[in-house]
């Protein structure tokens, strides 16, 4: 095991991504602000070197020293963690061939993260298909992070601004989501996120809407019966519990300005219910954070993007706010 020396001031461990994509651009731009933290890229520093060309980007890269203190960000300073790919990479064509690449950058980041040498870890978008082609098993970040660290039952959420909006379910095909929907789980991921609202967002007494599964919220049974056997119970018993749930809500009101203005997060049942109305509200700028982990971790909330790569056109908006949140939730600000 690597040891790490102690320092005031804390290391966040970003991953660069898909290598064809847009992650080493974004990544390259954190070199234009200064971070009260010292951010470690984890990635192949030639291809951060090479695409800082394509980009017109002038600075320094430095080699990750895990053994000498940490020490804030430097504007035009990349330090960077080595882990070489697999192949050369093309911009804009994603080779299966460094798949192995993109998960050893996220189990560096992950370990690193659970052995105490970086207070977070912050990803850039990956490409699943092009992992799964690799013959890789690959959901998604939230899944595989969850098995990594052994954790129960990780929870998806998104943040924009003020808007929050977490889910029951993540990357499943809609088919499988109704059964996939219990009270256990409910209340498991309610809880959690009531929790996580308090102690990392600072929300004294979380309000959180619940969205019923079907149109209308099932509309009494008419259009479905999800609400009325699986999430009102549920309710009922966190109402029991002392929790103060709001719901279920259909979902094409729940989103109005009446019902945001009295909630400070949404429990959405599956992934396209909720996730759209807090993209069209914050894209570029929202936040994705893993919630049940016992590490911290954040994310952008776009893909890929293999057509701007090396563009110059990219928006590092997110990977910012990504940071940013990260450090806050650390709580391990430098004196």
């Amino acid at each position: 095991m690597q040891s790490t020396v102690q320092s005031p001031v804390p290391r966040v461990a970003i991953t660069a991504g898909e290598p064809a994509g847009i992650g080493p651009d974004v990544v390259i731009a954190l070199a234009e602000r200064i971070w009260p933290v010292e951010p470690v890229i984890i990635a192949d520093p030639d291809l951060i070197a090479d695409r800082a060309v394509k980009l017109g980007k002038r600075m320094e890269i430095l080699p990750y020293d895990a053994q000498a203190p940490a020490v804030p960000s430097r504007p035009g300073q990349l330090i960077v963690a080595e882990e070489p790919l697999r192949v050369p990479c093309k911009m804009s064509q994603p080779d299966p061939a460094n798949a192995e690449y993109v998960m050893a950058t996220l189990v560096r980041a992950c370990d690193g993260c659970r052995r105490g040498e970086f207070a977070a870890m912050v990803t850039a978008p990956v490409h699943k298909g092009v992992i799964n082609e690799a013959g890789i098993a690959f959901t998604g970040h939230t899944e595989f992070l969850a098995e990594r660290c052994q954790a129960v039952q990780p929870v998806m959420l998104l943040v924009a601004d003020t808007l929050r909006v977490a889910l029951v379910t993540t990357h499943l095909a809609l088919r499988e989501v109704p059964a996939a929907i219990t009270g256990e789980r409910i209340q498991r991921i309610f809880r959690l996120l009531h929790d996580s609202l308090s102690t990392a967002f600072a929300i004294a007494a979380p309000r959180i809407i619940v969205l019923g599964l079907n149109p209308h919220a099932g509309e009494s049974g008419h259009l479905g019966t999800e609400e009325i056997e699986v999430i009102e119970p549920a309710l009922d018993e966190l109402t029991a519990a002392g929790y103060r749930p709001i719901g279920p809500l259909p979902a094409d009101t729940a989103f109005t300005p009446f019902h945001l203005s009295r909630a400070d997060a949404i429990l959405a049942m599956y992934h396209d219910q909720g996730l759209p109305v807090l993209k069209n509200r914050g894209f570029g700028q929202a936040v994705n954070v893993t919630l049940g982990l016992p590490i911290i971790r954040t994310s952008v909330d776009h893909g890929t993007a293999l057509d701007l790569a090396g563009s110059g056109r990219a928006d590092p908006g997110s990977l910012y706010g990504a940071l940013a949140l990260a450090i806050d939730m650390s709580g391990e600000h430098p004196a």
